[in-house]
C-alpha cells in the first residue's frame, strides 16, 4: 500500500471511532433506553402467510409498505400499513375492502391512477383475511400519536392537528 492510500484508511478509521465513541456517550448520557421498534402484529403464523400472499398478488406492495421504512423517493404517498391496526378495527377494514368505491369511506388527495382500487370483487374470504390482518397490525402506546399524525399527513397532505382519530 503506498503511503498516501495508509493516511486515508487511518483517517476513515479515526473519523468511524470517534463517530461510535460519541454515539456511546450520548446514550449512555442521555440515559434513556432504546424502547424498540414500535410496531407488532397479533397475527398467527397461518394468518400471516396467507395475508401476505395476497398484499403480494394483489400489489399493495406497489403503493405500500409494510414493516419497512419508507423511502423519501417513493411517488406514490400513501399511507405506511405498520401500526394501522392500532388505528382501525377488523369490521372497519372489512367494509373498506368491500366497498366498491374506497374514496367513498377514504377520500384520496392523490391522482385517479394512485388511489386505492377496490377489492369488493376478491371473494368475500379473502377481504376477511386482509381485514383481519390489517386489524393485527399493532403499534405500541408510546408511539401511537406519531402513527396517527403520519397516516393524516399522509391522507390530507396537511400537519396533523393532534386531535385523535376515531377507530
Amino acid at each position: 500500500m503506498r503511503r498516501g492510500e495508509v493516511l486515508i484508511l487511518a483517517t476513515i478509521g479515526v473519523v468511524v471511532a470517534g463517530l461510535m465513541a460519541r454515539n456511546a456517550i450520548s446514550l449512555h448520557s442521555a440515559g434513556q433506553q432504546d424502547r424498540g421498534i414500535p410496531f407488532y402484529s397479533t397475527a398467527n403464523p397461518g394468518l400471516t402467510r396467507e395475508a401476505g400472499d395476497l398484499y403480494r398478488s394483489n400489489n399493495c406492495r406497489q403503493c405500500h409498505s409494510l414493516w419497512t421504512v419508507k423511502s423519501p423517493f417513493e411517488s406514490v404517498p400513501a399511507p405506511a400499513l405498520d401500526g394501522i391496526g392500532s388505528l382501525r378495527s377488523e369490521q372497519w377494514f372489512y367494509q373498506y375492502f368491500s366497498a366498491p368505491d374506497p374514496q367513498s369511506i377514504v377520500p384520496s388527495r392523490l391522482k385517479l391512477e394512485y388511489r386505492m382500487p377496490s377489492l369488493a370483487g376478491l371473494p368475500d374470504d379473502e377481504r376477511h383475511t386482509l381485514a383481519q390482518y390489517m386489524a393485527s397490525l399493532k403499534v405500541k402506546d408510546w408511539y401511537l400519536d406519531a402513527t396517527r399524525a403520519a397516516e393524516y399527513e399522509k391522507l390530507t397532505g396537511k400537519a396533523y392537528p393532534g386531535v385523535h382519530a376515531e377507530n
